[in-house]
């Protein structure tokens, strides 16, 4: 049985479709043209896939890379749960075209993986800019929860382009000029030791794997910290004017709901001190009472849609 595309496609058949798919068709007002599953890059064999959504209405010319991710895991799930969620929504209603990035899951790649395949998102939206109409100069990552974290790992870990490479996609670098994250881990080390340890284990996140593949076993406790700082954006800020002398990281937009069990507020309100310190610029918005996420996001959405657009203008 393959998935119904809203184009009426059929372009590949979902092979893992667990029977909760059919239940999360997320009801939206659908400001978007969807055009599902087009392959931004290939790892292990595995195709690595993204929708883009448009806009119903005029353009803003400008584009948004969105990663999908939950829990480190990137499904059709994961991303209709996000759709549901409002912001691409949010976004074509305000004149952007989204690039829902699935970067893969973490019993398949490991973090730092993921992360590449972040970058790997962007050089093809960079490259094909053209094609869906959108300024290759003024891009930005978004993501809620682990697509959130994946986002700011990458923004802060810009790869330069190569003019000579053979492959056209590797001669782009994969910067931003912008990144709004939800509810996005920031500090591994804080969040997984201490800030919400015993809530990630009961909902079974699967962050041993995100940092190595089939997880701890085996692993020192030194080995594991490195990791988690490797992998966390509170340090890639901290870093980032060493490894990139006289510039600032992109400003960020971090939303964040104040009662959220999984992933304390005090994780953003970490990353954010840590990017002010490097000289980039953070603005923190808080949902009262918002939980892992919270059901009634729209607000949030907006002013997110709102602040991107002003800062890529």
């Amino acid at each position: 049985m393959t998935e119904t595309r809203d184009d009426g496609e059929h372009p590949v058949e979902m092979l893992h479709r667990p029977g909760a798919l059919l239940h999360a068709r997320p009801k939206t007002p659908g400001h978007f043209r969807r055009a599902r599953n087009r392959v931004y890059a290939e790892a292990l064999g595995v195709a690595l896939v993204m929708d883009v959504f448009q806009p119903e209405g005029p353009s803003n010319g400008l584009g948004v890379v969105d990663v999908i991710s939950s829990g480190w895991r990137s499904d059709r799930i994961a991303l209709n749960e996000h759709v549901g969620f409002g912001l691409c929504d949010a976004l074509c209603g305000a004149g952007f075209t989204v690039f829902a990035a699935s970067p893969g899951a973490a019993r398949l790649f490991e973090g730092r993986d993921l992360v590449l395949h972040v970058h790997a998102a962007v050089r093809h939206v960079r490259h094909h800019a053209g094609e869906w109409g959108v300024d290759p100069g003024r891009l930005a990552l978004a993501g809620t929860s682990a697509g959130g974290h994946l986002a700011a790992l990458a923004a802060l870990s810009p790869q330069k382009g190569r003019p000579a490479a053979r492959e056209p996609h590797r001669r782009h670098d994969s910067s931003v000029a912008a990144v709004a994250a939800f509810f996005a881990p920031s500090d591994l080390e804080g969040l997984f030791r201490g800030d919400a340890s015993l809530e990630a284990a009961r909902q079974g996140i699967a962050w041993e794997e995100m940092l190595f593949h089939g997880g701890l076993r085996g692993r020192t406790p030194e080995e594991v910290t490195e990791r988690m700082r490797e992998l966390s954006p509170v340090h890639a800020a901290a870093s980032f004017r060493a490894r990139h002398p006289g510039q600032a990281p992109p400003p960020f937009l971090l939303v964040h709901g104040d009662a959220d069990p999984v992933v304390p507020l005090v994780q953003s309100l970490r990353l954010a001190d840590a990017l002010r310190a490097a000289g980039g610029v953070a603005d923190v918005l808080v949902r009262p009472g918002g939980g892992h996420p919270w059901p009634d996001a729209g607000a949030e959405c907006a002013k997110a849609a709102a602040w991107l657009a002003a800062r890529l203008r």
